[in-house]
C-alpha cells in the first residue's frame, strides 16, 4: 500500500461474517446513501494528517462499536466528537454519514475528555478495525475472533510503520491481549467502560502529565 487512499480502499474490501464494514457497507436504517464514501474520506483525512504532522502515541482499542465507529468510521470516536477529532488532527471538517440525531457513546465521551486535555495529535485505531456484531443483531457488539484480528494484522503493521509512534497504548485488557498475541509491544490502561473511567483517566493524566480535571456533567451523562 503506497498511501492512505490505497490503505482505506484495501480496508473497505475486507469481508467477514457478522461484521459491518463501515467503509463499504451502508446501514439501511441509519445511513445516508453515500455513508461509506463519507467514512472512507474521514479516515483518509485522519491518516494523512497523522502521517504529515506526526504522532507521539497511538491508542489501540479492541474493535468498532455500534454507537461509535460503525457510524463515524473512526476508532473511539462518536458523532458528538467528529469536530473535536478534526481539530485535534488539524484536518478539514469530518462529516456525519448518518440520518437523524447525532449519537453519543459512553466510551468516546471519556476518551475525548482526555484527548481534548492533551491537545496534541494522538492516532486512534482498533485491533480489529471493523464492527463485529452478534448473528442477526447488527446493532450489537461482540468481541472479534483471533482469526479476524490476524487477518487485519497487516493494516496495523502498515500504520505503525508509517506513523512510527514512540508508544502504543492498549485501551483495555482485550486490546492488550490481542496486541500481545500479534507480537506488538504496548502499554496497557484500563478501558473506560464498565466502571473503569476513573482508573483510565488517572492513568492517562499520569502518562501525559495532565492536571486533575474531572470530566464534565455532559460527558458523565453518557456513561
Amino acid at each position: 500500500m503506497e498511501d492512505p487512499a490505497e490503505f482505506v480502499e484495501v480496508l473497505a474490501s475486507l469481508r467477514f461474517s457478522n461484521v459491518f464494514n463501515p467503509y463499504m457497507d451502508v446501514c439501511p436504517s441509519c445511513d445516508h446513501a453515500d455513508a461509506a464514501t463519507v467514512r472512507r474520506r474521514n479516515l483518509e483525512l485522519v491518516i494523512t494528517a497523522a502521517i504529515e504532522s506526526g504522532v507521539d502515541t497511538m491508542w489501540v482499542a479492541r474493535d468498532l462499536g455500534y454507537r461509535g465507529g460503525r457510524r463515524t468510521g473512526l476508532a473511539l470516536t462518536d458523532e458528538l466528537h467528529l469536530s473535536a477529532h478534526a481539530q485535534l488532527m488539524g484536518t478539514m471538517p469530518l462529516l456525519r454519514a448518518t440520518k437523524g440525531p447525532a449519537q453519543g457513546e459512553r466510551t468516546a465521551a471519556v476518551i475525548w475528555s482526555i484527548l481534548e486535555a492533551i491537545g496534541k495529535p494522538v492516532f486512534l485505531w482498533n485491533v480489529f478495525p471493523l464492527h463485529p456484531h452478534k448473528k442477526a443483531e447488527p446493532m450489537s457488539n461482540r468481541a472479534h475472533t483471533r482469526k479476524e484480528a490476524a487477518e487485519c494484522r497487516f493494516l496495523l503493521d502498515w500504520l505503525i510503520a508509517r506513523l512510527s509512534p514512540k508508544r502504543v497504548i492498549a485501551i483495555g485488557r482485550d486490546a492488550q491481549a490481542a496486541l500481545i498475541s500479534l507480537g506488538i509491544n504496548s502499554v496497557s490502561v484500563r478501558h473506560p467502560s464498565y466502571g473503569g473511567q476513573t482508573e483510565f483517566i488517572a492513568s492517562m493524566q499520569s502518562y501525559y502529565h495532565l492536571p486533575d480535571s474531572p470530566i464534565s456533567n455532559r460527558q458523565l451523562s453518557l456513561l
